[in-house]
């Protein structure tokens, strides 16, 4: 029996700032949970495509996107609501600060909460702090009274002393918010980072050690039955259908999908790959770095984002994938690139050490990772042309987050891209007869 939209089991993971440690304790809290037998789902607010999988690792499920500046508020309930299936608690970490989105503020984790009606649970690192953190907390629990922050877990605490000191202050001046725990400073608690975030999680060996090590720190530090005492059935809405959702749904690349996946080609949106077996297409998956082909059934080809740059001689050398794909834009099969998939399309790719690697040369670009710059923030992309995404003048709504400059690109546009607050960024990526890319990273229509 499917939920409605007055079922919703969500808790929401928050924080001041980034860097607060509520990845880490979300990470945590899900192994905790899912190790006690609780029936646990896991979200991600916003655009991240790397703590999603460390969360999907932590609960052994799938962890999906709600990003409340790309999507409507009927898509992400309907997403919510799958997730939610079966489900005691969905649990969905923040993004940033929790008040932060995009430059005007929209699209952020308190957006999301208020939408869901989902309370909020505020990660606070306490470092250096006592009485001042009951202030911080004060002032986020009435920044937005449509934001119910209704308990605090403190992180990296120093010691008992420090925790009381800290506990009887919000004891003192907030006695609604609880505090439902401490998690002390461990350097247990850390993960490694690259320059797009933390390393994926696919390339930690010993990621189901960690996560086993922090849900046993979490368990100790933190009430998990309070915690659990605060979910409640979230977004008072009528329930809804899927056919409203189809209107915010990607079509499909082609009938049979063939989608890179491996640590160079990672982060693909799963609920792009699950709207397009839902309208119908089948999804397989290769692997460039394994040297493998598209399946030959296939009659389109996804490559998404993800690290090429550190794979550059591999790719170079993956004889049969080059081929294969050189083949399939012969015949005119559909080929999109994403961000790092954009960049094996062209001609070549230069890495940080400045060496340079050919790739398939099938757009006339070259980028390059010897001078890096930050290209971050939301998008939207109007078509120029017509793709299997819609005719010219459809526009996609997703994000942009690379550092990879561009040595030179000639030829047809893809489309035009503005920001979140309307600013033109000018013509973005390329298309040459099927194939087709840009660094822009689709989340919806």
């Amino acid at each position: 029996m499917g939920l409605t939209a007055m079922q919703l089991p969500g808790l929401v993971i928050a924080a001041p700032s980034s860097n607060s440690g509520k990845t880490v304790i979300t990470l945590g809290l899900l192994r905790a949970l899912a190790n006690r037998g609780v029936a646990v789902s896991a979200a991600k607010t916003g655009p991240d495509y790397i703590d999603p999988a460390f969360q999907a690792a932590a609960c052994r499920q799938s962890c999906i996107n709600l990003d409340p500046w790309a999507m409507s508020p009927d898509q992400m309930t309907i997403l919510a609501r799958r997730q939610a299936e079966d489900k005691s608690v969905l649990l969905c970490e923040g993004v940033m600060g929790l008040f932060d989105g995009a430059a005007d503020g929209a699209g952020s984790t308190a957006d999301l909460a208020a939408l869901m009606n989902w309370p909020v649970v505020l990660v606070i690192d306490v470092k250096g702090q006592s009485m001042s953190a009951a202030a911080v907390i004060a002032g986020f629990a009435s920044f937005r009274k449509d934001v119910k922050i209704a308990a605090v877990i403190l992180n990296r605490v120093g010691s008992d002393r420090h925790r009381a000191m800290v506990e009887t202050a919000c004891a003192q001046h907030l006695p609604d918010i609880p505090v439902i725990g401490a998690v002390r400073r461990s350097n247990v608690l850390s993960l490694p980072e690259r320059h797009l975030g933390l390393v994926q999680a696919g390339e930690h060996d010993a990621l189901d050690g960690f996560l086993d090590q922090a849900a046993a720190i979490i368990s100790d530090d933190v009430d998990l039955d309070r915690l659990i005492g605060l979910v409640h059935g979230g977004h008072n809405s009528a329930p809804l259908n899927d056919t409203v959702y189809a209107t915010t749904s990607i079509p499909p690349l082609g009938r049979h999908i063939a989608v890179a996946r491996d640590r160079a080609f990672a982060f693909a949106y799963p609920h792009v790959l699950e709207d397009w077996r839902r309208q119908g297409a089948v999804v397989s998956f290769f692997s460039p770095l394994a040297d493998e082909t598209p399946d030959d059934q296939a009659d389109a080809v996804y490559l998404p984002g993800g690290y090429p740059e550190l794979h550059g001689a591999t790719l170079a050398g993956a004889s049969k994938f080059k081929a294969s794909l050189m083949g399939l834009a012969g015949r005119n099969i559909p080929i999109y690139g994403e961000c790092g998939g954009y960049m094996v399309l062209g001609k070549a790719l230069i890495d940080g050490n400045g060496d340079r690697y050919d790739m398939l040369g099938l757009l006339p670009l070259v980028t390059s990772f010897a001078d890096r710059r930050l290209h971050l923030g939301y998008r939207a992309l109007s078509l120029t042309d017509a793709t299997p995404f819609g005719p010219a003048g459809t526009v996609l709504r997703g994000h942009e987050f690379h550092y990879a400059s561009i040595v030179s690109a000639t030829g047809v546009s893809l489309g035009s891209m503005v920001s979140a607050t309307g600013e033109k960024h000018g013509p973005a990526g390329l298309i040459d007869g099927s194939v087709f890319g840009s660094f822009f990273h689709m989340i919806c229509c």
